[in-house]
């Protein structure tokens, strides 16, 4: 499955993929889970918003224990974020067959589409319009960088854009979300180079997922020549933007919280112009939600007395938010003695299981990431360890399915 899957999407150039949402890329994605379904005959579904379903059993019987993931990607991304979770899944059940297991709830295996909001700029909108966190009029403003509307963006590639929306009635027929990821950090490897036994943990469980969002922030100048216009006599909005980039690192590591200047767009983009606008967009997370608010009304008043100064006019708007996601406990915990008691851990990233909490019991598996490095074409786990994610899963969903 991982031979057959490493291809889709991957750049020549930089190592990693470009797996975007309702693109070629993603078209090939779904091909391979329809495949993959077909060959184990179970039902395939594919619901309003397009996420791919495998259902093993009656998908309408209700209390289904569900695993999965998501297979498009970030630009330049790894290989394993998002798709270890849906092999691993695959797998898992392969194991499961293989022993004889008998299933006492349906079981199914769900590919949530757009996951990293690459395209259209906002993360989990596959999991979010089914939970109701989208609404359709969001939906329709989403545009990608060619103006292109993410129902247009369905439509062309062969799904209806008028059905899409809230799915309670699908929701309400889970009983339990697991899903399984690599891990984006080192605190499964730093247990492991502590060089106990007990901290050669390849596998472990989420506790929580910090809140998290995203804020463009626009700086409007004046475009000028770069060779004629004096210093004293521009509103270069690069300044600020610079000013503001340096701001947010000092404010997020005072408050022990993260903040990123991950992607900036520059107009008019000239090598001899001073711009008169400068885009660009911030990532924040925090532990908590007091904290994460500081530190972004902290960063947004440096942008704007940095502005001031400049002559540039600052506007700050907020994209998208996430709350803290507790994990259930009673879930979480009974994964955690499924599995011998391994280690539980928070994160600071986002997942489709984090946006389905609200309204199912959902539960993370996190495998071991040796260099922490994700989001990147260096991401990396080794095999001993995913073959060790698979069997953790596989454990799960026989404790949580079959009995």
């Amino acid at each position: 499955m991982w031979r057959d899957l490493a291809p889709i999407g991957r750049n020549t150039t930089t190592n990693g993929y470009r797996r975007y949402a309702w693109t070629e890329a993603d078209a090939d994605c779904r091909a391979w889970f329809k495949a993959q379904t077909e060959t184990r005959g179970l039902t395939y579904e594919v619901d309003r918003n397009g996420n791919q379903w495998a259902w093993l059993g009656d998908p309408t019987a209700g209390n289904a224990v569900v695993t999965g993931s998501h297979l498009d990607s970030v630009p330049d991304g790894g290989a394993f974020d998002g798709p270890l979770g849906v092999v691993s899944s695959f797998a898992a059940l392969d194991e499961l067959r293989a022993r004889g297991a008998h299933f006492a709830k349906p079981l199914a295996i769900v590919n949530f589409g757009d996951e990293e909001g690459a395209r259209f700029g906002l993360a989990c909108v596959g999991s979010r319009l089914t939970a109701g966190q989208l609404t359709l009029d969001q939906a329709h403003q989403l545009r990608d960088a060619d103006g292109l509307s993410l129902p247009q963006a369905m439509e062309r590639a062969g799904y209806d854009p008028d059905a899409i929306g809230p799915d309670p009635e699908r929701l309400a027929r889970i009983g339990a979300f697991v899903e399984l990821h690599i891990e984006q950090g080192r605190a499964l490897a730093a247990r492991s180079d502590s060089g106990s036994a007990a901290g050669n943990a390849p596998v472990g469980v989420a506790s929580a997922i910090w809140p998290h969002g995203r804020w463009r922030f626009d700086f409007h100048g004046e475009a000028n020549h770069a060779g004629t216009t004096r210093i004293e006599d521009r509103r270069d909005p690069m300044l600020t933007y610079a000013n503001t980039v340096l701001a947010a690192r000092k404010k997020a590591r005072i408050a022990g919280a993260l903040a990123t200047f991950g992607k900036v767009s520059v107009e008019p983009n000239g090598v001899n112009a001073i711009a008169s606008l400068v885009r660009g967009w911030l990532d924040s997370r925090a532990a908590d939600e007091e904290t994460l608010a500081a530190v972004v009304g902290e960063i947004e008043r440096a942008a704007l007395e940095r502005g001031e100064r400049d002559g540039v006019d600052v506007r700050v708007t907020r994209e998208s938010f996430t709350p803290v996601v507790e994990f259930a406990h009673d879930l979480r915990d009974r994964l955690s003695g499924l599995l011998g008691g391994v280690p539980v851990l928070p994160t600071g990233a986002g997942h489709d299981a984090g946006i389905l909490s609200a309204s199912v019991p959902t539960a993370m598996l996190f495998v071991r990431n040796p260099t922490g490095v994700s989001h990147s074409p260096a991401e990396t786990a080794g095999e001993d360890d995913c073959l060790a994610g698979v069997a953790a899963l596989a454990e799960v969903l026989e404790g949580l399915a079959c009995h």
